[in-house]
């Protein structure tokens, strides 16, 4: 008898879960239930109590522990997440190389591109695309030798017509002397002017675009 008022008792406690998941109260409103509803002529036996009880108590323990846990787990991030606030905050006024390939056209004067050839290149072609995917400008002798390399891109078309604010693309064409594609790396030179700290995370304001901190391949102290 009892085991099947303790079978029913407990699809009623996990039936009444919202999570179908036993917790310190629901053991031990269990074990009162398994208490009233046992035979009086056949009580429940001392040592399978003492059992229950201990089981109870290590049910408990665990609780704590696990709840103790998550709030230490929580202070630390917490914390660690208002000191990548603070020493991010520093960043401001630093001059930075971002890996990326993605240049917003915000009416200024022009930014600073890069690009990184992993060896000496036969050829190499810088192109840009706007946001529809239509060619705008073209460098067509840029730097061939392995390494980094910048360019300033004013703006403007092919032309020498400026073009209109938004968003642009920039795609390199590399051989190498053999006149095998090469894989070539972009990024973009900027100044972080600015902090932006969101549900999503950390991002730096360049050029009025915003990266990661992982977007970072380099940092640069301006000339003062």
């Amino acid at each position: 008898m009892i085991n099947e008022i303790s079978q029913s008792s407990t699809e009623a406690v996990w039936s009444t879960g919202t999570n179908n998941s036993m917790g310190k109260e629901d053991f031990l409103q269990l074990l009162i239930t398994q208490m009233k509803n046992q035979d009086p002529m056949s009580p429940l036996d001392n040592s399978d109590f003492a059992a229950q009880l201990a089981q109870f108590s290590s049910l408990e323990q665990l609780s704590n522990l696990n709840t103790s846990m998550t709030q230490s787990i929580d202070a630390d991030y917490y914390l660690t997440q208002s000191i990548n606030n603070t020493l991010t905050a520093t960043l401001i006024g630093k001059d930075v190389k971002l890996s990326g390939e993605n240049i917003v056209n915000n009416g200024g004067d022009g930014l600073d591109l890069g690009y990184n050839l992993p060896a000496e290149a036969k050829s190499v072609t810088v192109n840009i695309y706007n946001s529809q995917g239509v060619l705008v400008k073209t460098f067509e002798d840029p730097s061939i030798s392995s390494g980094d390399h910048k360019l300033f891109w004013d703006f403007t078309d092919n032309n020498g017509s400026k073009l209109p604010e938004g968003n642009y693309k920039m795609e390199i064409e590399a051989k190498d002397l053999s006149g095998e594609s090469m894989t070539v790396d972009k990024f973009i030179w900027g100044t972080i002017d600015g902090v932006k700290f969101g549900e999503n995370g950390t991002t730096l304001l360049v050029n009025n675009s915003q990266f990661m901190l992982s977007d970072i391949l380099e940092i640069i102290n301006p000339v003062q």
